[in-house]
Parts: C-alpha cells; sequence; structure tokens
C-alpha cells in the first residue's frame, strides 16, 4: 500500500509539473476516437472517488514552433489559427502590406496567396498554411506589419491543426496561445469584429469611433462605412456624412493611391502642404544612400566614342528572328565591363570597414538602376563573366518586367558587386553617383549624342559620344586604378572585336 502511494504521488508531481505548460483538458470518460498514436495518460486520483481522470493534451504548436507527434487531445470542432508576417529575409524587421488577394469569409486552400508585402529588397506573396475561412484582417493596404504580428486570423478545423503536430515532445507556450477554440470568449470578441471590413475599422480609428457602439445594418449585423460616418455625424464629429463616405469611397476606388502618393510623381496643384510617408524601396534609399553620403567619394569623367557600339547593335538587330528579344546597348556595355573588371578585380570588390578587409568577388554581379513607380531599386546580373550578350540581353529583360510590375525576389537585388546606372535613358550628358555600399565602385552613363569631333589635321566629322562618371570608394580605390580601369573599358567599346579576342 505504501509503494502504491508512492508511486501515485510520484504521478501526480510527474503530471503538474507538465500542467503549468499544457494547461491540460479533462474527461470523465475515454474517447472512443483516439488512435494509439494519440493516447493519452491517466491514473486513479487520491481522495474518496476511485473514477479514472483521462489527461488528454493537445501539443500544438503553429507558425514556425516545433510539433509534437504524442499529442492527443479533445480539441474542439475547429479553431482560430493566428496567422502572422513570417521573416522575408535576413535583416528585415517589417514589411508594408500592398494588397489582399482574400477578404473576410472566403474560404481559402492551404497554399494560397492570401497577400503581398514589400520589404526593403522585394515583394513577397504570403501563403496560406491552412485551409480554412478567413474570420479577421487585421490591416489594411498600405499600413507598415512588423514581423511577427498577426495578418490575418483562419478558422480551421481540427485535423489540420493535427495534421501540423510534429515530432518534439515538448510544445511551447507560445505556440499553444496561437490556437483559440471557437467557444472561448476570445473567439466570440474576434467575430464580433469580423463583422467589419478593415476599411470600415480604418474609417472608425480615423474619427474616433468604437465600432462596439455601432449598430450594423449589413448582412448579419456586419458595420457598413454608412454606419461608422452615421455614428460620427451624430457625436458631431463630422458635419456631412454623405460628403465622407464620397471621400472614403474614391480613396478605396484608387487603392490607397490618394493617401500614399508617389513623391516623386507628378502631384495635382494644391496650395495645402500634404505629408507622405516613404514605403519600400524609398525607404532602403534614405538609409542607403545616409551610409553613402559618409564613404570619401571621387569621380572621374571621360568620352567614349559609340560610332563602333551603334554599328554592332543595328547588326544584331537586323538579324534578330526572336520577337521577345528586344536589342539595345546596355548589354554589350555590360559585358564589355565585365572583360574590364577581369584585368583590374579591385574595382568589383567589397570594403569591411570595421576589419579594414577588401573581398575581391569571384563572380562579376552587375547591378542595374532601375526607376519604378515603388521607387530606385538595383536588380544584378548575377554571373556575367560567364554569360553571352544574348543571355545578358535576355535576363536584363526579365529583370526590367519583374521591376516594372514590382515583382522582383530577394535573389535577384541581394549580391550584387558594382552597379551600373542607365541615367541616359532618361536624359543627360551624365551624373554624380553615390555608391551602393558595400560596393566600391559604381558608375553612370550619359545618353549617346552625335556630336562634332575633331581629327589631327582639323577636319569635323560627327561621333556617338557617350560620357561615363564612376564613382569609387577613396578608402579602397585610388584615381591611377579607376583611370586605367576606365581605359580598358573603353578600348573594349569603341573596339568590340577585342571582345571576340578575349572572351572564354
Amino acid at each position: 500500500m505504501m509503494i502504491s502511494r508512492r508511486i501515485l504521488i510520484l504521478q501526480k508531481r510527474s503530471f503538474s509539473s507538465v500542467r503549468r505548460i499544457l494547461c491540460p483538458y479533462t474527461s470523465q470518460t475515454p474517447n472512443p476516437n483516439l488512435s494509439p498514436a494519440q493516447a493519452s495518460a491517466s491514473f486513479r486520483s487520491a481522495g474518496s472517488h476511485s473514477s479514472i481522470l483521462h489527461f488528454n493534451v493537445p501539443y500544438i504548436a503553429v507558425n514556425r514552433s516545433f510539433f509534437s507527434s504524442h499529442a492527443v487531445a479533445d480539441l474542439p470542432v475547429g479553431g482560430i489559427v493566428d496567422v502572422p508576417l513570417a521573416q522575408t529575409g535576413e535583416g528585415i524587421a517589417e514589411c508594408e502590406l500592398l494588397k489582399w488577394f482574400v477578404q473576410e469569409g472566403d474560404q481559402i486552400e492551404e497554399f494560397q496567396p492570401i497577400c503581398e508585402v514589400q520589404s526593403d529588397k522585394a515583394t513577397i506573396e504570403i501563403t496560406s498554411r491552412y485551409k480554412g475561412k478567413v474570420a479577421q484582417i487585421l490591416y489594411v493596404p498600405g499600413d507598415i506589419v512588423k514581423v511577427g504580428e498577426t495578418l490575418l486570423k483562419i478558422v480551421v478545423e481540427e485535423a489540420q491543426v493535427l495534421t501540423h503536430v510534429s515530432e518534439n515532445p515538448t510544445p511551447t507556450q507560445e505556440g499553444l496561445k496561437n490556437i483559440k477554440p471557437c467557444d472561448s470568449e476570445l473567439t466570440k470578441n474576434d467575430i464580433c469584429e469580423v463583422l467589419s471590413t478593415p476599411a470600415v475599422r480604418n474609417l472608425a480609428k480615423q474619427h474616433g469611433v468604437d465600432l462596439n457602439d455601432v449598430k450594423g445594418t449589413g448582412k448579419d449585423g456586419r458595420i457598413l462605412k454608412e454606419d461608422v460616418l452615421q455614428y460620427a455625424f451624430q457625436k458631431g464629429s463630422i458635419k456631412d456624412p454623405s460628403a465622407s463616405l464620397t471621400s472614403a469611397s474614391r480613396r478605396q476606388f484608387l487603392g490607397g493611391e490618394e493617401d500614399h502618393p508617389h513623391p516623386s510623381g507628378e502631384v495635382p496643384w494644391s496650395y495645402e502642404d500634404k505629408t507622405v510617408p516613404l514605403r519600400g524601396f524609398q525607404r532602403t534609399m534614405v538609409k542607403s544612400m545616409s551610409m553613402a553620403a559618409k564613404v570619401p567619394h571621387f569621380h572621374y569623367v571621360d568620352e567614349i566614342n559609340c560610332d563602333a557600339l551603334v554599328e554592332l547593335k543595328s547588326s544584331f538587330q537586323s538579324t534578330n528572328s526572336d520577337p521577345d528579344v528586344k536589342h539595345t546597348f546596355l548589354p554589350t556595355l555590360i559585358k564589355s565591363l565585365s572583360m574590364a573588371l577581369s584585368k583590374y578585380p579591385l574595382m568589383n570588390s567589397c570594403f569591411n570597414d570595421e576589419l579594414l578587409e577588401v573581398i575581391l568577388k569571384g563572380s562579376h554581379n552587375i547591378g542595374i538602376a532601375m526607376a519604378t513607380s515603388s521607387g530606385l531599386v538595383v536588380p544584378n546580373i548575377k554571373n556575367v563573366q560567364s554569360l553571352s550578350i544574348l543571355e545578358i540581353t535576355k535576363e536584363l529583360s526579365r529583370l526590367q518586367k519583374l521591376a516594372l510590375d514590382n515583382k522582383l525576389n530577394p535573389v535577384d537585388i541581394c549580391g550584387g558587386t558594382i552597379t551600373l546606372s542607365n541615367i541616359g535613358a532618361i536624359g543627360g550628358k551624365f551624373g554624380s553617383p553615390l555608391l551602393n555600399l558595400p560596393e566600391v565602385s559604381i558608375i553612370a552613363i550619359g545618353r549617346i549624342q552625335k556630336v562634332p569631333q575633331f581629327t589631327d589635321d582639323g577636319n569635323i566629322y560627327p561621333a556617338s559620344i557617350m560620357t561615363v562618371n564612376i564613382g569609387a570608394d577613396h578608402r579602397v580605390l585610388d584615381g591611377a586604378t579607376v583611370a586605367r580601369f576606365c581605359g580598358e573599358w573603353k578600348q573594349f567599346i569603341e573596339k568590340p572585336e577585342l571582345l571576340m579576342l578575349h572572351m572564354k
């Protein structure tokens, strides 16, 4: 008897230590639906009752938590799962929500795209890990969402939760908090909040309206914009609800463009100041250019005769049989740049100012600065030293299309070793670029112009001249190195046949 009581005490102590983490659910009767892998712990309770208690404990975790396959549970019929913003890349702490692909009440499938976000480096689609129904959307397009914050809530079935159970026997407290039973008090509050769209909640926030005080006139009591504006009118927050509704509808139709215009775009004439938040790539430019301004720069300017380059481009275009390929000057300039970098590898390097080290990059990942509606972005063409001019042409076209559609991937942007800015495609003879750190050099090229040139005997002839401006990090590069490098590049451009001679 003494031995059995000691065993019972040990069992109770063992369970009480687990209970602090798992918050077990108890049942008076065994669950007939449990599989052997879901066997629950049971023992006789101490005291006057002799009934057997079954502790069916779900080991559940979501969102990059570890899962356990030892779990078995009397879960509710369904649960609400929080879907957070996952880590989209190294060093990314927050993203801007661009648009939703789903609405509240929509049925979604596993791996279905639910929204699109933009980080400092790329635009990314977020997919659903679960199949279920969208219960609540917590952000509107234009909001800044920090990594780990909940984007939306999804009502899922019990079977899906068990599907994501893994082999880790110790669940995390945070993971258990992410699943809530449908009949809990929290869920009741969530369901109440579900009866309004993010746009309505945003409108209520603007006018200082508590949605719990507003009576919804929509389906199933859903709160509409008209309800919010009417309530705000009754409180005296606004004077004309119909005018406010028209303004709110117009903003929704424009997709937020009126509230978040691109600062470099054309702005209608207005006598009032307007605060414009910087988003996505624009915020990245603020950080990168602020850092670059602290680096000692020097610039080297030269002119290159592009008569042979113009003839070569015309020859490419006249013999082109692929309608999807458009030949321009830029691919040949990129390839010739790579040939010059092979002789002057210091130009294709990165500087670590903490360790005072220069890393000579083996690959020529040449970045091309592109102006988009979302701001300046610099995707790069990988391993140019191993590509033909035709392959460079196709890769450049792919990157340009993705940049215009705001669909660049992080891999397209990261890893650049030198940057080429074709300012001449927009206008201007040349620019004075700032470095794209940690790179040590950047090149701005102006447009090719027909200008008069003089021969040695004084005769005048027309020539296609392009001005280049090389910005360099003076902590690593000196003027002589940059001048020799530019001379090598100039030689390949003015005499393209040398490319054939030196190409591997």
